[in-house]
């Protein structure tokens, strides 16, 4: 019997092919996948991760679209429902973050409180 873990977070078509986009340069090291989590920090208490970094013990490991991708298991419950989005705008350029779990967020958007 095959067990399917859902995704916990979801990623727009524009932020999957900014990732694929950055997995394809040439100094990329092919052997770290995306690392999506959240540290203390920020003006809102907590900051999220997007960073590419080595699979650890306590991690769970997810795929979209072929991009694999790791979450530490005790930051899941902060991301649960999250989507990420890549906007590649002149006044507004980079991944932004939609959290249901966050009860406030700063204006960069970038830092939350639960």
């Amino acid at each position: 019997m095959e067990t399917l873990v859902k995704n916990p977070i979801q990623f727009t078509n524009s932020a999957i092919e900014e990732v694929k986009r950055l997995m394809q340069e040439k100094d990329f090291d092919s052997t770290q996948i995306l690392r999506v989590g959240v540290k203390g920090g920020g003006c809102s208490g907590m900051t999220y991760v997007l960073d590419f970094d080595t699979q650890k013990d306590n991690d769970t490991m997810y795929e979209i679209d072929t991009v694999k991708f790791v979450i530490d298991n005790s930051q899941s419950m902060y991301l649960l429902g999250m989507e990420i989005e890549w906007q590649g705008g002149l006044n507004s350029r980079g991944f932004t973050f939609k959290n249901p779990n966050a009860s406030s967020t700063c204006g960069c958007g970038t830092s939350f409180s639960v």
